[in-house]
């Protein structure tokens, strides 16, 4: 994980590139919608997790391809420390990279749809609930597509439909608190997505990968 954080400082573009998208692509609707708050809070959820959604899989086609590319995935491999850990450490920096900011930013971006204090920390706790899920979920696709040939339109079609689930939880937490109803099922949700995602996508990003070696 250190390793893959100190790799990003020296190439910080690529980290600051999947930022702008993010705050790009949501600043957009406010702007083209225009300033009717019921409107803007009624899709602002949605529209800030689709934004997150896809600044994460922006980031992913780079997750394993350096490693493969300079032959650092095969040293991995063959290292005496378990390939399922060194892979689990790879995706934490992901979302540290990719997720974490995304978080951090999320509030700022939800007052630009009117939202109130509670429906953002609502967002924000959905946010990081959420994001290491779309991390989890992507290093998989990541490790199917790595060494293939167009691989990055292929990985935004085996993972998008994976994370329509925790789209649809993220967006529908902040949407019930919106409503003045109890937001604690769809996070609940989310986070048994999360439990279960970090029982089970490190050893299956392990497997890709070792098929994708071979």
């Amino acid at each position: 994980m250190r390793r893959d954080l100190r790799l990003a400082g020296r190439r910080s573009s690529e980290v600051v590139t999947s930022l702008v998208f993010f705050i790009v692509v949501a600043s957009l609707f406010p702007l083209g919608i225009g300033p009717e708050p019921q409107l803007l809070q009624r899709i602002g959820p949605g529209v800030i997790w689709v934004a997150a959604l896809l600044a994460t899989l922006l980031g992913l086609p780079r997750l394993f391809a350096a490693d493969h590319a300079d032959g650092a995935l095969e040293q991995m491999a063959l290292s005496p420390q378990p390939l399922v850990l060194l892979v689990a450490g790879k995706v934490l920096a992901h979302w540290m990279l990719c997720g974490l900011p995304l978080v951090l930013l999320a509030p700022l971006l939800g007052l630009q749809f009117s939202l109130n204090g509670g429906a953002l920390q609502v967002l924000v706790l959905s946010l990081l609930l959420g994001t290491p899920v779309l991390s989890l979920i992507g290093a998989v696709g990541a490790a199917l597509t790595l060494g293939v040939r167009g691989g990055g339109a292929l990985l935004a079609l085996l993972v998008l439909p994976l994370y329509v689930p925790t789209l649809v939880f993220g967006s529908g937490a902040v949407e019930s608190w919106a409503a003045g109803m109890d937001a604690s099922p769809q996070l609940s949700l989310l986070g048994a997505l999360l439990i279960a995602t970090l029982a089970l996508m490190p050893w299956a990003t392990t497997a890709a990968l070792r098929i994708a070696l071979e």
